[in-house]
């Protein structure tokens, strides 16, 4: 298990300008953007036992991460 934030424009370093101009100008990647973001939070969160949660709740946020991540690259590679 890492601790460590799984940041989009560390996620895809290739891709991070196009994250930023896309934030700004497509409001369905900025709505994706802003979920991925705070899910990924809550996630380091519950990782560092910041605010702990059930095993199984954190590994549901896990998956919700990754399918958001996946829609976020579909988008950026298409």
């Amino acid at each position: 298990m890492s601790h460590t934030p799984h940041e989009l424009h560390e996620e895809f370093p290739e891709f991070a300008s196009k994250i930023s101009e896309m934030k700004k100008g497509d409001a369905h990647f900025g709505k994706l953007a802003d979920e991925y973001h705070q899910v990924n939070r809550a996630v380091h969160r519950a990782e560092t036992l910041v605010e702990p949660v059930e095993e199984l709740a954190e590994v549901e946020m896990r998956k919700k991460r990754a399918a958001l991540k996946d829609k976020i690259y579909q988008i950026l590679t298409s």
